[in-house]
């Protein structure tokens, strides 16, 4: 009988310990002053291997969520939740959509996680994909396809190190860029988000957009007060989807893996990308968000990559099963922090019970926070949460502006020019012929200002037509017709009709035809039979099919999404600059010929690297 009482003695007091300080412990462990991590001398991995065994469970849950600003509740439930991570998504702006605003805002969000017992203060995201895209004022640099044609890595490199400042100006310190998708079929609504269809391009010049974020290839670069956090995106094979489908399957093999998608990311990670968002597409059936072996296996152990990774928006929510299968699949796959981006309180009460329950290791969430930890070290949030290292009026600056100018010229592509119609002439009459020619959202595309981009006066910038009245000067008459038709008479040497796509984002941009709009076919058709010359602009996120056109066009530009510097169109159509553009993606002749490879040239309308020049 003794024996037996003690054994249940020992079971009882292990009981005992275990309820007390074991897992789902909301025990407070009281940092001493002298604390390590509080040693700005110590390393972003020392510190934030010291803080975390200070942490409550409750604490390090908290640090593992992101919300999106519009979803709090309250304010206050940045510190009664502990959170780790806010973000603005598409059109998640303050009232006024200021510099100051933004910089009160943020300032105001991290007061709040300050002022928690442990003080850990918040990151703040964006999607800053083509600038600070977000923010009214902002220079709005081409989408990456238009870079994508530059071939400039250094060109790249400053756009990004320009877009930094500006989203440092506001407070914010970190964005969901660059995008290293490598597209293989146009019909794929972000084909716009990725620089080519060629891997070595695409590793090339994400690795410049990197290290303009981030001040260099070094992470240690990331301690300056004028850098943020980059993001490499989507891992993996976003762009490898069957028949261009966002969020499809990417049926592919090993080795088209291995040589397109993940080739990008070698690049990304050798160049200290500091966070990597996973995709919410799948690869032969098994979601990027539960493929464990992609993420840990390779990712984390092959590639070397010790940063943040973070989920897409709700990705989660994509998998089967309950909230708690899904995050206990999330996160057991290996993901850090979760972009919920709105139900936090479901997130908070669900990670406690699935912890407690040993779904979730304690392992696991150690092994998460600390990510989280030496992030925030790194960028120097804790020594300097409130640093803003760029005045207001560095945003949408005639510096930057001047950059993306350049941008827009050095992208553009001259696919035809029959009799040397371009560039134009000064002192000729000019029509400029269809509304795209002077619409800022339309130029600009999608993630300007709201999440799908609209047409209008959305933003300050220059206007195609508007950069034509610029440059070509007052000898030269130039006569704007929003719309033609055939009745009207026009008075011109030379017709620029400009057309092309409407805005549009993720979800809604997918395209199975990509062909020009009746309106925009009769446009063209319409000018040609002015007996004029015609010169065709087209706006655009992919190349789309222009069989319908092409006969009744003499010169015809892609100039994709430009952005706010329509003066740079016209550099170059006026000659003051030569061409230089190449194709990132081949052009194809019909959407049958899709997924148009790089070696299939005989099967392009255009192929891979064409680019005419003056």
């Amino acid at each position: 009988m003794k024996k037996i009482f003690y054994v249940f003695l020992l079971v009882f007091m292990v009981f005992l310990v275990a309820s007390c300080v074991g897992v789902g412990s909301t025990e407070e462990k009281a940092p001493p002053s002298d604390a390590l991590y509080k040693d700005i001398s110590a390393s972003p991995e020392d510190r934030a291997r010291d803080l975390l065994q200070y942490m409550s469970l409750e604490e390090k849950i908290g640090q593992m969520a992101m919300v999106d600003r519009q979803f709090l509740a309250s304010e206050a439930d940045i510190a009664e939740y502990k959170l780790g991570a806010l973000l603005s998504g598409g059109g998640s702006a303050p009232y006024r959509n200021t510099v100051e605003a933004w910089r009160s805002m943020v300032e105001g969000y991290q007061k709040k996680a300050l002022s928690t017992r442990l003080g850990i203060p918040l990151l703040y995201g964006i999607d800053a994909v083509h600038g600070h895209n977000n923010v009214y004022g902002a220079t709005i640099f081409p989408h990456n396809i238009g870079l994508g044609a530059t071939r400039d890595a250094e060109l790249v490199e400053r756009i990004e190190r320009a877009t930094a400042l500006e989203v440092a100006a506001t407070g914010i310190h970190w964005t969901f860029a660059p995008c290293v998708t490598v597209p293989q079929d146009e019909r794929w609504g972000r084909t716009y988000e990725g620089f080519s269809e060629d891997p070595a391009v695409v590793a090339e010049l994400g690795a410049a957009a990197i290290r303009g974020f981030q001040g260099g290839s070094d992470i240690s670069s990331l301690g300056r007060p004028d850098t943020i956090l980059a993001t490499a995106k989507h891992f993996v094979a976003d762009g490898g989807t069957e028949g261009g489908v966002d969020r499809g399957d990417a049926k592919i093999t090993e080795e088209e893996l291995q040589n397109i998608h993940l080739v990008p990311y070698v690049d990304a990670v050798k160049n200290s990308v500091a966070t990597i968002m996973v995709s919410f597409s799948s690869i032969n059936g098994v979601k990027m968000h539960s493929n464990k072996h992609l993420i840990m296996d390779v990712l984390r152990a092959k590639l070397g990559f010790d940063g943040l990774l973070v989920s897409d928006w709700a990705a989660h929510t994509e998998l089967k099963g309950s909230l708690a299968q899904q995050l206990e699949t999330v996160i057991n796959a290996g993901l850090d922090m979760i972009m919920i981006p709105d139900s936090y309180k479901d997130f908070y009460s669900t990670m406690l019970k699935l912890v407690e329950e040993k779904k979730i290791p304690m392992s696991r969430i150690d092994d998460a926070v600390y990510h989280i930890l030496l992030t925030k070290f790194r960028l120097g949030l804790f020594d300097n949460p409130f640093v803003v290292s760029a005045p207001a009026d560095v945003v949408g600056s005639a510096e930057h502006r001047a950059i993306a100018r350049e941008a827009v010229r050095k992208s553009l592509v001259v696919l035809k020019n029959d009799k040397s119609v371009l560039p134009l002439k000064r002192g000729a009459k000019i029509a400029v012929i269809g509304s795209k020619a002077n619409d800022i959202g339309i130029q600009c595309g999608g993630w300007t200002i709201s999440w799908q981009g609209k047409s209008g006066n959305i933003t300050k910038g220059t206007t195609i037509l508007e950069g034509l009245r610029e440059v070509a000067g007052d000898s030269t008459e130039i006569v704007y017709h929003k719309n033609l038709s055939p009745s009207d008479e026009i008075d011109a040497d030379v017709a620029v009709v400009v057309v092309g796509e409407n805005p549009y984002a993720e979800m809604k941009g997918d395209n199975r035809s990509l062909k020009l709009s009746a309106t925009d076919v009769r446009l063209v058709k319409t000018a040609a039979e002015k007996n004029i010359p015609v010169a065709l602009i087209i706006l655009s996120g992919r190349p789309i099919l222009i069989n319908e056109v092409l006969d009744y066009a003499d010169a015809v530009v892609a100039a994709w999404l430009p952005g706010t510097e329509g003066a740079g169109v016209a550099d170059v159509l006026m000659g003051d600059f030569k061409p230089v553009g190449k194709l990132p993606f081949a052009w194809p002749r019909s959407v049958s010929d899709l997924p148009l490879k790089i070696e299939d040239e005989g099967k392009a309308l255009f192929p891979y690297n064409y680019g005419l020049t003056f």
